[in-house]
């Protein structure tokens, strides 16, 4: 004989949204809304401080290991920020090809999906990543070209920033260019 319950706590099996594995599935893209640029913003700056701490244990082991110390040969220097760049990207794509969220991503409920609504391929999510860097690349140029004035660095830096991620404001889905170039987008899921 089958028993059935009713009211509140009836059905909880099939209300809760954990699968088998624990881990709460990625929402459909249809529900999904676009993330806007400021609470974007806020998550790059929460995920900046918290991975601060682990470029500095990075940079701190391979400085011990291979016995440097500053300042750094132009070789030096190099090896060190072609490790930190390697270092962040299988991060960045272990962590959205896995859940499309980084930790800063989930504490502020945004998810990177590609056009099936589903975390992006490993080509894609690596692809946007290196992408993503052409945000740096004004304020980059203008340090090596005509850098020096701290105040004035800053602000050309956040002008190019700035003026790369406006055109995300026309945009419906909120795509900035490397989330275009790699079929992908950042939902909000509240």
């Amino acid at each position: 004989m089958r028993h059935e319950a009713h009211g509140p706590g009836a059905s909880v099996r099939s209300r809760n949204p954990m699968s088998a594995t624990g881990a709460i599935p990625p929402s459909p893209a249809v529900e999904a809304r676009p993330a806007g640029l400021l609470i974007r913003l806020a998550a790059a700056t929460y995920e900046a401080i918290l991975l601060f701490g682990v470029l500095f244990v990075i940079t701190y082991a391979l400085l011990a290991l291979m016995r440097w110390t500053y300042p750094l040969s132009g070789s030096q220097r190099t090896t060190l920020q072609s490790v930190l760049f390697v270092v962040l990207g299988v991060y960045f794509v272990y962590q959205w090809t896995r859940t499309g969220q980084t930790l800063a991503m989930k504490s502020w409920h945004l998810r990177l999906v590609g056009k099936d609504g589903k975390p992006p391929q490993q080509r894609w999510a690596a692809l946007r990543y290196i992408l993503a860097w052409h945000l740096l690349l004004p304020g980059a140029l203008w340090l090596v070209v005509a850098g020096g004035r701290p105040a004035l660095d800053l602000t050309v830096f956040l002008l190019g920033v700035g003026l790369l991620v406006l055109p995300a404001g026309f945009d419906s889905q909120r795509r900035l260019l490397h989330d275009r170039l790699s079929a992908t987008r950042i939902v909000r899921e509240r």
